[in-house]
C-alpha cells in the first residue's frame, strides 16, 4: 500500500508536494517525483521547487516487501518514456516476472511497479490504452496505477475497487490522487472516483466491456474451499508477519483459521487484533475464538474517552459524519493502531463476505420478495464507496495496509454466482451465511464459533451505543468532514 499522486496542465512544482505531504500517512518509508522529465527520490521535509511544470507524478511508499527477489521499491519507475506509479500488490507477480522473462525481458525486475510497467510495455505497439487492457486480463491483484508515456496520461482502478483512487478538474488543471485530502490541499472541491475496473485515458472514463459482478460462469461448489485458501495464501506471500482485524466471528476466524494452517509449511506470525468496549460482544467472541484456535490476541478496551480523542480524525478520514461508517471506521481505526504500534504494516480482514454469502439482516427482506441475488450484486458492485474507501482511508491514517482474501476477483466470480439457498435458505435464517458456515465447521472450527450470529461492528464492539449515548449530544461530527 503506497500513496500516487498526479498532476497534468498548470501548477508548481510545490503543489505535488502539497498533495504528497498530505498522504504522506499512507507512505511513510520513501517518496519519489517524477518532474521536468525527471524521476528523483526527495525529503518531503526539506524540499521545495516552485517552478513551473505540466506534468507530475508522486509516490509515497509503505514498504512491506523485503525478499531477495521482490522488493517495495521507490517509484515513480520508468522505461524509456514510460513512466508509472502504482498503489496496490500483484498477487501474481512472480507468474508475470517469469512470462517477461520467456518473451525476451531482460531487464531485472524486483517490484511489482517494474512487472507492471514492463507488462505495458511489452504489449504497447503504440496504443497505450489497448497495451493496459492486454496487461489487466493477466494481471491479479488489488490496484490502483497511473501510467504516463510522454503523450497520454491513463489511470487505472482494480476490478472491485480495493485501492481507492480519486480525481478531480478543473480549466486549467487536472490531478488524482490516493487520497481526497491531497486533493482538498489544490483548492478543488468537486471530487469524483475513478469505478473498479475503469480506465480514465486522457482524463475521459474508460468503463469495462462487462463489469465482474454481470459476469455468469458455472459453479462448484466444492472449489470454495480451494479458492479461499488460495486467496489467503497469495496475500500473506513473502510475508513473515501479519496482523487480523479479528471479531470472533466465523469471517475473520476462518481466516485466521487458513493463516495458522499456511503457517504450518513457512514462517509466519500471527496476531489478532480485537476491539471493543468492556465486556462487549466482540471481544468475548474474540477471546473465546483466539483460545481455541491458539494464537495471540491483543485487545483494544474502548473508552468513551478514547473515543472523543480520535473521531475527529476518523471522520475527517473517511469524509462523512455517518454514524453508521464512523463505528465501523473506529473499529478499523483502533485495530490498525495496535498493528502498527506492533510494527506490522499489513491487515488481513474479512471485508465482503457479508455481502458474497448474504449475511446482513436485511437480506431476509430481499430473500422473501425474490430480490437477494440481484441485491447481492449491487452490493459487490457498489462496496468500493460504501465500505472499501473508508476501511482503506481509517487503516491508512496508520500506515497500514488492509488485505481482503474475500474480495479476490476468482473467489468473487464464484460466489457471486451460487444458488442462493446456499446463502440463505429461507425468511427464518436468522443466521445466514450458510455455505461459508459449513466451511468453517468442516475446517475444524467449533459450533460456536462457525455458527456465531451475525453482529455489525459498531453494534457488536459496543462502539455505536457510546456515540449514541454519550458523545454525539456533546460533539458535532460534521465540523471535521472536511
Amino acid at each position: 500500500m503506497c500513496s500516487i499522486v498526479g498532476l497534468q496542465g498548470k501548477f508548481k512544482g510545490n503543489d505535488l508536494i502539497k498533495m504528497l505531504k498530505a498522504s504522506k500517512n499512507r507512505g511513510p518509508d520513501s517518496t519519489g517525483i517524477y518532474l521536468d522529465n525527471v524521476i528523483s527520490n526527495i525529503d518531503l521535509d526539506n524540499f521545495s521547487d516552485d517552478n513551473d511544470y505540466d506534468i507530475a507524478l508522486g509516490h509515497n511508499l509503505l514498504d512491506v516487501y523485503d525478499l531477495y527477489d521482490r522488493k517495495s521499491m521507490p517509484q515513480p519507475v520508468r522505461k524509456d518514456n514510460m513512466v508509472l506509479v502504482l498503489n496496490g500488490a500483484l498477487y501474481n507477480f512472480a507468474t508475470i516476472r517469469n512470462f517477461l522473462s520467456k518473451v525476451g525481458v531482460e531487464d531485472e525486475i524486483n517490484s511489482d511497479a517494474d512487472a507492471l510497467l514492463y507488462l505495458i510495455d511489452f504489449y504497447n505497439s503504440g496504443d497505450l490504452l489497448k497495451a493496459i487492457q492486454m496487461s489487466l486480463k493477466l494481471i491479479d491483484g488489488d490496484y490502483a496505477f497511473a501510467v504516463f508515456d510522454g503523450e497520454n496520461m491513463a489511470l487505472v482502478r482494480d476490478p472491485l475497487g480495493v485501492k481507492p483512487l480519486f480525481y478531480a478538474e478543473s480549466d486549467e488543471l487536472c490531478a488524482f490522487a490516493s487520497a481526497r485530502d491531497s486533493l482538498y490541499e489544490l483548492g478543488f472541491e468537486e471530487i469524483q472516483t475513478l469505478l473498479p475496473e475503469h480506465i480514465l485515458f486522457n482524463w475521459n472514463d474508460v468503463a469495462p466491456a462487462q463489469a465482474v459482478y454481470e459476469k455468469i460462469m458455472e459453479v462448484d461448489e466444492i472449489k470454495l474451499n480451494k479458492l479461499l485458501k488460495l486467496s489467503v495464501s497469495k496475500r500473506v506471500e513473502g510475508l513473515d508477519t501479519v496482523g487480523v482485524i479479528f471479531s470472533g466471528g466465523v469471517d475473520s476466524s476462518i481466516l485466521a483459521s487458513l493463516l495458522q494452517e499456511i503457517s504450518c509449511n513457512k514462517k509466519l506470525d500471527i496476531t489478532l487484533y480485537a476491539v471493543g468496549s468492556e465486556g462487549s460482544k466482540d471481544l468475548e467472541a474474540a477471546k473465546y475464538a483466539a483460545e481455541y484456535l491458539d494464537l495471540p490476541l491483543k485487545t483494544q478496551i474502548v473508552t468513551e474517552d478514547l473515543i472523543k480523542e480520535h473521531v475527529g480524525e476518523v471522520v475527517h478520514a473517511i469524509g462523512d459524519d455517518n454514524l453508521m461508517k464512523v463505528g465501523v471506521g473506529l473499529t478499523t481505526y483502533f485495530a490498525t493502531r495496535m498493528i502498527r504500534e506492533d510494527g506490522l504494516n499489513v491487515a488481513i480482514s474479512g471485508q465482503g463476505a457479508d455481502e458474497l454469502f448474504g449475511g446482513y439482516n436485511r437480506y431476509l427482506k430481499s430473500y422473501e420478495e425474490g430480490t437477494l441475488d440481484l441485491e447481492i450484486r449491487e452490493d459487490i458492485s457498489n462496496m468500493y464507496h460504501v465500505n472499501l474507501e473508508r476501511d482503506d482511508a481509517c487503516a491508512m491514517l496508520n500506515s497500514v495496509e488492509i488485505r481482503l482474501p474475500f474480495l479476490d476477483k476468482k473467489l468473487v466470480e464464484y460466489a457471486i454466482n451460487l444458488p442462493i439457498k446456499n446463502k440463505v435458505s429461507g425468511t427464518g435464517d436468522v443466521l445466514r451465511k450458510n455455505i461459508l458456515r459449513k466451511l468453517a465447521f468442516n475446517e475444524g472450527l467449533d459450533k460456536e464459533i462457525a455458527y456465531r450470529p451475525k453482529k455489525a461492528a459498531q453494534y457488536g464492539t459496543g462502539i455505536d451505543k457510546i456515540l449514541r449515548k454519550r458523545i454525539i449530544k456533546e460533539m458535532d461530527f460534521s465540523e471535521f468532514v472536511n
